[in-house]
């Protein structure tokens, strides 16, 4: 392989990460103004939230061309293919992310034309800044290939599914008080599931992030939040 060759080879691989970074910051993005357009009733910026998300479908698409054009043509091996392989499934859970992030902005509409809820809407933000905190870290952790950052964030899992069980409570309890805010709390309910959902994929990454650098899985389980037997159960701690 001739000098010229490798140095293409490389700028190719440099320029994938930087196509993922770029994703990545765009997903973070989506989801703190998401969360932002909840918290505020900002109805122009949950329909912008809700058009990005075609920027972030079209990147996904072109990260993925661009990992299987370099190994047919290169065909590489060892870190450089765990680096290519890694670009594809971090992709796809950003591409993820943001549809979720979408899913919350939609659902921001639908609230912003009701009476509001600021202290559920509160609990809300702050899982929010919670998840996009996770998720920043796991992509700084990207960015500057840090394994014990991305294994930082993979160990704190459980903190957003506390977050999580804390607030189905919540909504609950004010759906059980007065049946007039069961609209709304379901709402909340599925604003707040899709952020526990983005908690988990920024997981995936950090576990992606592991086996990029280290070429190996995690061998043990997440970690998982574990309910009060005295507490009441929701359904994602309800065993079938």
């Amino acid at each position: 392989m001739t000098q010229h060759t490798v140095k293409a080879y490389g700028d190719e691989l440099n320029q994938l990460t930087a196509e993922v970074a770029r994703m990545g910051g765009l997903a973070e993005a989506q989801v703190a103004d998401a969360v932002e357009s909840v918290a505020r009733r900002d109805v122009a910026l949950a329909r912008a939230v809700v058009e990005r998300d075609a920027r972030l479908d079209g990147l996904h698409r072109e990260i993925e061309k661009k990992a299987i054009r370099l190994i047919a043509l290169r065909q590489p091996v060892a870190s450089d293919l765990r680096r290519t392989l890694a670009s594809m499934k971090l992709a796809t859970d950003l591409e993820r992310t943001g549809d979720l992030a979408k899913n919350i902005a939609k659902r921001a509409l639908i609230l912003a034309e009701g009476e509001p809820m600021q202290p559920l809407t509160r609990s809300i933000e702050r899982m929010g800044k919670l998840v996009s905190t996770r998720l920043r870290d796991v992509l700084d952790a990207y960015a500057a290939a840090e394994v014990e950052r991305a294994i930082s964030v993979w160990n704190t899992d459980d903190e957003v599914d506390e977050h999580y069980n804390a607030l189905f409570r919540e909504l609950l309890t004010y759906m059980m008080g007065d049946p007039r805010t069961i609209g709304a709390c379901t709402h909340l309910l599925f604003m707040a599931k899709n952020l526990e959902r983005i908690g988990d994929h920024a997981t995936n990454i950090a576990e992606t992030i592991h086996y990029e650098i280290t070429g190996l899985e995690f061998t043990g389980e997440r970690p998982r939040w574990t309910p009060d037997p005295a507490e009441p159960a929701s359904p994602e701690t309800t065993s079938a």
